[in-house]
C-alpha cells in the first residue's frame, strides 16, 4: 500500500494516533485500501512517518476492535472485508441543524385549575432540608431503593392519612410513584388485565388515555356526584371516582351513594373502587369530607392521592393505598419494579413531614386560597349576577356557566386574545354532554390574590357581559 496516503498534523490537538486511525479507517471504508491488503508493519510505519510505534500500534489496535483490520499471528495485520458501513466520518465538520423551543406567550391571568400559589413556598425550610440531606451520610441513597418506596415517607404518610383523612392502614399498604399517570395502569394491572374501568363524565382529562383504549365506560355526575344507578347498568368491574370534590363540577359523593357504591363493589369479587382525593386538603364550607376508604368494611377502595396541589406539581409524588387482600399479589407481579420517584426526593419530603412543615405548610395554604376562593366568588357574585357558580366549596377552581348565545371555543378565543387562559369544562368530557350554558373552570390557585378581580373584570368585558344582570338559575348537571 501507499503510506503517503497518511497526512498527520503533528500540530493539531487531535492526537496523531487518532488522525492515523481515521485516515486509515476513511482508505478503508472507500476502498483506497483494498480488502485483503497487508498492511505495513507497526516499526516500518512509524519509520516512514516519523512517529512512535506506539502510536501506530493504538491507531491499529483501535482499527482491529472495530472489525476494519483483522490480525494473523506472526505474520501481520490484513484489511478485512466489510459488507455495509452505514456511516462515514467527515473529515469537515458537520453542520449542526439548532431547533430552538419556542415557549408560548405567557397568560397576563391563567386560571388552570393545576396551577399552585408559587409565592407561597416555603423555599427557605425546603432548601434547608435538602442542603442536610446531600451530604456524605445520606449516601446509601445513592442505592436503589424500594421498589414500593421508602419506608419512612409511606410510615409518614399512613400517619397523615390517619390524622387528616381517618384511614387506617400501614406503610406496607402505601406503594409511591411519580404520577397518577403512572400509577393508574400498575392499579389495573393489579386487578385484572381486561377490567372495564367506569370513569366520571366529565372528569379528570388524563384518566382515559392511561392505556384504557376500549376498556373506559362513562358515567354521568349531577350535583350528587357520581351517578351509581347508570354505573349498575353497565358491565365495568372498576370504577375510578372523585367523591370528596369531584373533578371538575366540584360535586360531593352524597352519602346514599356512597353506601350504594359500596355496596355494588361488594357484590363481586373482582370489583373495586379507585378513590382518587386529589384536593381533599382544601374545603372552605362544612367540615371536611371523609375519605371513601374509610367507610369500606369490604378491602374494595383503592386510595390514591397525590402531593401535587398540596406541595407542588413538579415534586412528582403520588401513592396509592392497597387493601390487604390484594397485597401478595403486588408483591408477586411488581416486585422487580424500581421506584420511579428519587430516594433524595422521597427522604427529603418524609423529613419535611415527621417535623411538622407539611401539616404547617397546608395550614396557611388553606388560608391564602380560602381568601383567593373568597375574593373570586364575592366579585362573581356581586359584580356578575348573572354568572352561574358551582363547585365551589373546595379545591382550587370552581365552574362558572356564562349566559351567552356563542360556543365555549369563541368565548376561549377572545379571552384568550384579551392576554386570559380559561379552560371549557368539554375538555373534559368523556362522552359529550350538552350544557345549557358556556361552562368553564376557572382555577385560581396561580392568580396572586390582588389580580382576582381585575382578571374577572377584564374576562368579562371581553366576553361582553356587563355588571349588575340579573342573576340566573342555580347550574345544573
Amino acid at each position: 500500500m501507499d503510506m503517503l496516503i497518511f497526512e498527520l498534523e503533528k500540530n493539531s490537538k487531535k492526537p496523531l494516533y487518532e488522525q492515523l486511525y481515521v485516515g486509515m479507517k476513511d482508505a478503508i471504508i472507500t476502498k483506497q485500501i483494498e480488502v485483503g491488503t497487508k498492511l505495513p508493519s507497526k516499526r516500518k510505519l512509524a519509520d516512514f512517518l516519523n512517529i512512535s510505534q506506539t502510536t501506530v500500534e493504538i491507531a491499529y489496535g483501535q482499527l482491529l476492535a472495530e472489525g476494519y483490520i483483522v490480525s494473523k499471528p506472526r505474520i501481520g495485520f490484513f484489511v478485512e472485508e466489510i459488507d455495509e458501513l452505514p456511516f462515514i466520518e467527515s473529515k469537515s465538520p458537520k453542520k449542526v441543524i439548532e431547533t430552538r423551543y419556542s415557549a408560548p406567550e405567557p397568560y397576563q391571568y391563567n386560571f388552570h385549575p393545576g396551577k399552585i400559589d408559587t409565592e407561597s413556598f416555603p423555599f427557605a425550610i425546603w432548601r434547608k432540608y435538602a442542603k442536610d440531606l446531600f451530604d456524605y451520610p445520606s449516601k446509601e441513597y445513592l442505592q436503589v431503593g424500594e421498589p414500593q418506596g421508602e419506608y419512612e415517607l409511606r410510615l409518614e404518610i399512613a400517619n397523615y392519612l390517619y390524622q387528616s383523612r381517618g384511614i387506617i392502614c400501614t406503610p406496607e399498604q402505601i406503594v409511591i410513584g411519580s404520577g397518577t399517570e403512572q400509577l393508574l395502569p400498575m392499579i389495573l394491572r393489579l386487578i385484572e388485565t381486561n377490567s372495564k374501568i367506569a370513569l366520571e363524565n366529565p372528569g379528570y382529562s388524563a384518566i382515559p388515555r392511561i392505556h384504557l383504549k376500549n376498556k373506559a365506560v362513562p358515567i354521568a355526575v349531577d350535583e350528587d356526584g357520581l351517578i351509581v344507578d347508570e354505573l349498575e347498568k353497565t358491565d365495568a368491574n372498576i370504577v375510578y371516582i372523585t367523591p370528596s370534590h369531584q373533578f371538575p363540577t366540584g360535586a360531593v359523593l352524597s352519602a346514599a351513594r356512597r353506601t350504594q357504591l359500596l355496596n355494588w363493589a361488594s357484590k363481586a369479587v373482582n370489583r373495586y373502587i379507585i378513590e382518587d382525593d386529589y384536593d381533599s386538603e382544601f374545603r372552605y364550607i362544612g367540615k371536611p369530607i371523609p375519605a371513601l376508604q374509610g367507610m369500606d368494611q369490604n378491602d374494595k377502595v383503592i386510595y390514591l392521592s397525590t402531593f401535587t396541589k398540596s406541595l407542588m406539581p413538579s415534586l412528582r409524588v403520588a401513592y396509592f393505598v392497597l387493601p390487604p387482600a390484594l397485597l401478595p399479589s403486588y408483591k408477586e407481579i411488581f416486585s422487580y419494579y424500581s421506584a420511579t420517584v428519587p430516594r433524595f426526593d422521597q427522604h427529603l419530603l418524609a423529613n419535611f413531614m415527621k417535623d411538622g412543615h407539611f401539616s404547617k405548610h397546608l395550614n396557611r395554604m388553606r388560608k391564602i386560597y380560602r381568601k383567593k376562593h373568597d375574593r373570586l366568588t364575592n366579585t362573581l357574585t356581586s359584580s356578575y349576577p348573572s354568572i352561574r357558580i358551582a363547585g365551589d366549596h373546595a379545591g382550587m377552581h370552581i365552574l362558572i356557566s356564562v349566559p351567552l348565545n356563542k360556543s365555549e371555543y369563541e368565548l376561549k378565543q377572545l379571552a384568550n386574545k384579551a392576554g386570559i387562559a380559561v379552560y371549557p369544562v368539554t375538555d373534559y368530557l368523556l362522552k359529550s354532554i350538552k350544557y345549557e350554558r358556556p361552562t368553564f373552570l376557572l382555577g385560581f390557585g396561580g392568580v396572586a390574590l390582588e389580580d382576582l378581580e381585575p382578571a374577572i373584570h377584564k374576562l368579562m368585558a371581553c366576553w361582553g357581559i356587563n355588571k349588575g344582570q340579573k342573576k340566573g338559575k342555580s347550574h345544573e348537571y
